[in-house]
């Protein structure tokens, strides 16, 4: 017997709304205005009689070669092979990062004087399942931008400085955690994505659309 759908989780339920609406869009069945204003609702709405509303006029449901497509575009980028156990970013003055597909130490330490530091993790390889930054900044600016669909853990302290986190929470069971600790002293630390879960999923329907049509 099927759980009420009220009774269901909203994001489980929010999730296979937006997988049934992606799947309607690339074979052709939703127009672009219509699948990115429904998207929008899909992301902003918190009741599941909303959201199963969104697709109760579509007729395609998402099939195997559908999950396998999502779960190849959608993995994380793991790698078994070694690399350092730490890394050390200095910024007295000046300016540096980490970007592109590299790989990840298990401890970062980013050290920013009166300079800027920016750390990229949405093309990372990640060679360990928990990653800590630990970050120093005084008069400085750290910038930490991360995939959509990892966990962030932010412990770091600050005076007479700020702290933002926007990584949103996620409860993909593979995904990596950051966790962020340090100190923040007339400074900045920002906890980013690099692009939102609607421009990821924008980004993959095209893509399919790509190949549907």
């Amino acid at each position: 017997m099927a759980v009420n759908i009220a009774d269901r989780p909203t994001d489980k339920v929010r999730e296979e709304v937006v997988d049934q609406l992606v799947m309607n869009y690339s074979h052709g069945e939703l127009s672009h205005e219509a699948f990115e204003r429904r998207l929008d609702q899909a992301m902003a709405s918190e009741s599941n009689e909303e959201l199963v509303e969104l697709v109760a006029d579509l007729d395609l449901t998402v099939d195997q070669e559908y999950i396998e497509k999502k779960k190849e575009d959608f993995r994380f980028n793991y790698s078994s092979a070694p690399t350092n156990e730490s890394e050390l970013l200095v910024n007295v003055f000046s300016g540096s990062g980490r970007s592109g597909e590299w790989r990840v130490a298990k401890e970062i330490k980013s050290i920013s004087i009166f300079g800027g530091c920016d750390i990229d993790f949405s093309e990372a390889i990640f060679t360990q399942r928990e990653v800590t930054v630990k970050v120093f900044c005084l008069f400085g600016g750290i910038d930490i931008f991360v995939p959509e669909n990892v966990k962030v853990v932010s412990k770091a302290f600050c005076i007479f400085g700020g702290i933002d986190n926007k990584a949103p929470s996620t409860d993909y069971i593979d995904a990596p955690t950051i966790y962020v600790e340090g100190l923040v002293l007339f400074g900045a630390l920002d906890i980013k994505l690099k692009r939102t879960l609607k421009e990821r999923f924008t980004a993959f329907a095209n893509g399919l659309k790509d190949i549907f049509n």
